[in-house]
């Protein structure tokens, strides 16, 4: 496969180039989080915050720039093609993220950080659009697999990076690399990312037609259903991303060996992301994504209950939230590929309010699950047995009642 273009002077990406560019455009936004991570104590400590929970709005008010403006970035790539207003979003968000290096205050750092994440939803919601343009079914799901595990080898590498550079310098050098990397992505949509959006399927940028391309997505009972599942179980991975400094550095005092442990979480993420690529063809979205969802509420519940006795060793809370997090793997492609399937010919605006529901819910269910840490890992294990019921909840509502059965060969 090759991803032709209308435009005579790009060369033609062949499928793994394609792949490795979504995949990019994807690690934007695990780039701007998981790197800060080993920094996020002196970044409260330089701006005069001493609390831990407090320090946690750093990733919020990031989270919830990306979803408000994805609202927003769908319906515009709708009328203008995908290239342009995703070229526009890497730059606000890579001049954001130049901006941080001189803020003088915690509060100016999170209006930056909010201002950033309106950049970096172009980055979620185009690509996914981008993806859809190209593929269907269970090609899309097996793409979106490939570009998640790729996606995933950001966090194995991030935190370490993060640590690195907190090594030979301070924290505001953390941001001139995310704003390099970023000049680096534009640089290479530049020169070779074709336009995938042909003239004759663009849609007027207008009130009436967003309003009608919103009422297609939100009355299509798979594709909510589906976004709503997803925004939940997005919700246990920000609960633990923004408690994950507290619980391997602060309760089980790895310290330097945080990104490490860290990395070997997202590596068990991107196994399963790329086993998902190789099995969802053969099996199914649904027969792979609804078994992971049931496995993932099993593991969540076995790892609350332990944690009722009292403080698990590491190896036993490893294990557990390994296993819970390995199911993510294959729940979050499939998940995704199913709510975008039934809207291709709004596949801009669908990924908007799609891109919006999962991560302003995500977000929302992330901070409160890190807002309640208490020093335990309690509520991080009750949080993600509670977001996986919710999800089981919204998937049965998705199928009628009916888990494992493809409603067609394709899927």
């Amino acid at each position: 496969m090759t991803v032709t273009t209308e435009a005579p002077g790009l060369p033609a990406l062949s499928k793994p180039q394609f792949v490795a560019l979504m995949a990019m455009l994807m690690a934007i936004n695990a780039i701007s989080i998981d790197i800060m991570l080993p920094g996020l104590q002196e970044i409260g400590a330089s701006l005069g915050v001493a609390d831990e929970n407090t320090r946690q709005y750093v990733i919020t008010a990031y989270l919830l720039g990306m979803g408000c403006a994805q609202l927003f970035f769908g319906p515009l790539s709708d009328r203008f093609g995908r290239k342009l207003p995703l070229l526009g979003g890497l730059g606000v968000y890579a001049l954001c993220a130049l901006a941080i290096v001189f803020v003088p205050s915690f509060a100016g750092l999170l209006v930056l950080r909010f201002m950033q994440g309106i950049g970096a939803a172009a980055t979620r919601v185009i690509t996914i659009s981008i993806v859809r343009d190209v593929y269907g079914g269970r090609m899309m799901a097996e793409v979106m697999s490939l570009v998640m595990m790729v996606f995933m080898i950001v966090p194995v590498i991030a935190p370490s990076v993060g640590q690195l550079i907190m090594i030979f310098a301070e924290w505001h050098m953390i941001f001139v690399v995310i704003c390099l990397f970023a000049a680096l992505v534009a640089t290479l949509v530049t020169l070779r990312l074709p336009e995938t959006l042909s003239i004759e399927h663009r849609r007027p940028f207008t009130v009436a037609s967003i309003l009608d391309a919103f009422g297609i997505v939100l009355s299509s009972r798979v594709s909510l259903c589906y976004s709503l599942a997803a925004s939940f179980i997005f919700g246990s991975l920000f609960g633990f991303i923004n408690s994950a400094q507290q619980i391997l550095v602060g309760i089980y005092q790895l310290g330097n060996w945080f990104p490490l442990v860290f990395a070997g979480f997202a590596s068990m993420m991107a196994v399963a992301s790329f086993a998902n690529s190789r099995l969802v063809k053969r099996y199914g979205m649904r027969r792979l994504s609804h078994g992971a969802l049931i496995g993932f509420a099993l593991a969540s519940f076995v790892w609350a209950m332990a944690s009722l006795f009292g403080v698990l060793p590491l190896w036993l809370f490893v294990v557990l939230y390994g296993a819970a997090m390995f199911q993510f793997g294959l729940i979050g492609p499939n998940f995704n590929a199913m709510a975008m399937e039934p809207l291709g010919h709004v596949a801009g605006t669908a990924s908007s309010v799609l891109g919006f529901t999962q991560t302003i819910g995500g977000a929302t269910i992330g901070a409160l699950i890190g807002q309640a840490f208490d020093g335990t890992v309690t509520p991080l294990a009750v949080g993600f047995l509670s977001v996986s019921v919710i999800g089981l909840v919204f998937v049965f509502i998705a199928e009628k009642g009916r888990l494992f059965s493809p409603h067609n060969p394709s899927l």
